[in-house]
């Protein structure tokens, strides 16, 4: 199996020896970097691997099944090495095949993007295209403020900026899906999961042929879950902690808008988990260098709808290949000067602090409702004892035999 040792490459300091499992597929030139969410696996990229290469086999296993092999590159179209595509997905640290860390300190975006650099050392890239998903996309944005002149392209599929913005829209929807994943023990209760956050209700409601996606879905989500694992509470705690303290600072952004790539952000319109907000909101600081395309889907958009998130994809390669001006790559309206900038600013300040405020009013009404609790808790307490004692009292007072 296929695997990087982290320490070999970033000179063996403060990583515990952690090792990150990848794939390679397809071959060619052009060299293209997947790094996947939170709680996902190298083979949560199917969609885009298949689109980009025309694999479906790795390349660690395709000599061991030559006829797929060759059927997936003429497939492929590659018979040219100097056409092709050349992918590689990983799992990150914390989940599927690789190392999990026990602090949760080990795990930020800005390590996980140096664990990305040091798998692009191990592979022998010097530069990539690089495509991030949700956590993932994060990882990306780390990765090329770090290490600008190896970044061809970047491509950030159902983005956030971390911290606060990773809360998803809280509803009742949202309440009862959250306690649920953290309750989910089983693969088949994970599965359940996993599919309400990840697609639209109307994309599982639809059958292919005598099944629903979300019966046919449930089914590989079980066999996906059960071959690698369930995710270890280490390795889930930390990705999250790794998604909360994730912040791109204005410097990171000046760094990566002026270091001539081409940006695509995707976004799944309907996403209930990384909102599209601030998708916009992101892609509008990487003026003028980013296109935003928001599709149909949910978070998963990749899988709801790979024929166009691929399409995107090949694009934003054809554009960075071609040299394309960032002028005629962007959709973004130019930016707006003097007043009109202030006022948006201002808006985008509000809506933050309406955020935050929002954010906290749940807070406290938590923090009352977990203090009401205590306090009515505490008040059965007092009366079961002061019950025990009055019982006691009440207790016969033995008399001795009567005298006649």
């Amino acid at each position: 199996m296929p695997f990087c040792d982290v320490n070999k490459y970033q000179g063996g300091g403060g990583n515990n020896g952690v090792k990150i499992f990848y794939r390679t597929y397809g071959h060619g030139t052009t060299k293209v970097l997947l790094i996947i969410g939170l709680a996902g696996t190298h083979d949560s990229w199917g969609p885009q691997i298949k689109g980009l290469t025309g694999a479906e086999v790795p390349n660690d296993a395709a000599w061991t099944t030559g006829d797929q092999y060759l059927s997936d590159r003429d497939e492929a179209g590659d018979g040219d090495a100097n056409t092709g595509i050349e992918v590689c997905s990983f799992d990150n640290r914390g989940m599927g095949r690789s190392s999990a860390p026990t602090k949760k300190s080990e795990y930020t975006t800005t390590i996980m993007a140096k664990d990305a650099i040091a798998l692009m050392d191990h592979l022998g890239w010097k530069k990539a295209h690089v495509f991030g998903h949700s956590m993932g996309a994060m990882i990306a944005c780390k990765l090329a403020a770090m290490v600008p002149e190896r970044i061809l392209s970047l491509a950030l599929l159902n983005a956030t900026g971390g911290g606060f913005e990773c809360f998803p829209k809280l509803d009742f929807q949202m309440v009862s899906i959250a306690i649920r994943f953290l309750k989910a023990k089983t693969p088949e209760q994970r599965a359940a999961v996993d599919l309400e956050t990840h697609y639209t209700k109307e994309y599982l409601d639809e059958y292919v042929g005598p099944h629903t996606r979300r019966t046919i879905l449930y089914q590989e989500y079980v066999r996906g879950i059960s071959s690698t694992g369930m995710q270890s509470n280490y390795g889930f705690e930390g990705q999250v902690n790794a998604c909360w303290t994730h912040k791109i600072t204005s410097k990171e952004l000046e760094v990566i808008r002026s270091a001539g790539f081409l940006i695509s952000v995707i976004h799944g319109r309907h996403d209930i988990i990384a909102q599209i907000y601030y998708a916009r909101k992101l892609a509008e600081k990487l003026q003028p260098m980013a296109r935003m395309v928001d599709l149909h889907g949910g978070h998963l958009v990749s899988h709801e709808r790979p024929e166009e998130v691929n399409q995107a994809l090949i694009e934003l390669i054809k554009a960075s290949e071609s040299k394309l001006s960032p002028h005629d790559w962007t959709n973004l309206p130019k930016k707006e000067t003097g007043w009109r900038e202030m006022e948006t600013q201002v808006s985008l300040r509000r809506r933050n602090t309406e955020d935050r405020r929002c954010l906290h009013f749940m807070y406290d009404i938590l923090t009352k409702f977990h203090l009401s609790l205590l306090y009515f808790f505490g008040l059965f307490v007092m009366a079961f004892e002061y019950g025990k004692k009055a019982f006691r009292s009440l207790k016969p007072v033995r008399v001795g035999a009567s005298l006649s």
